[in-house]
């Protein structure tokens, strides 16, 4: 899927679930959203971090 296809489909979804929703649900669910966004980028850079540091020893040095 391309950039404007994954766009469209996100926009698409976004209007399927602000359907019938008041102001303060869909601010509620922007929160919710957001935060679940941050918690996996979250976890993406501690994984590359982890696997970062799985190819070195105690004093920093590479040993792959």
């Amino acid at each position: 899927m391309d950039g404007c296809s994954l766009n469209l489909t996100v926009s698409a979804l976004a209007c399927a679930i602000a359907k019938e929703k008041s102001n303060e649900e869909l601010s509620l669910l922007s929160a919710f959203f957001t935060q679940l966004g941050d918690s996996l980028e979250t976890i993406s850079a501690g994984n590359a971090l982890c696997s970062c540091n799985d190819n070195e020893d105690n004093n920093g040095i590479n040993i792959s």
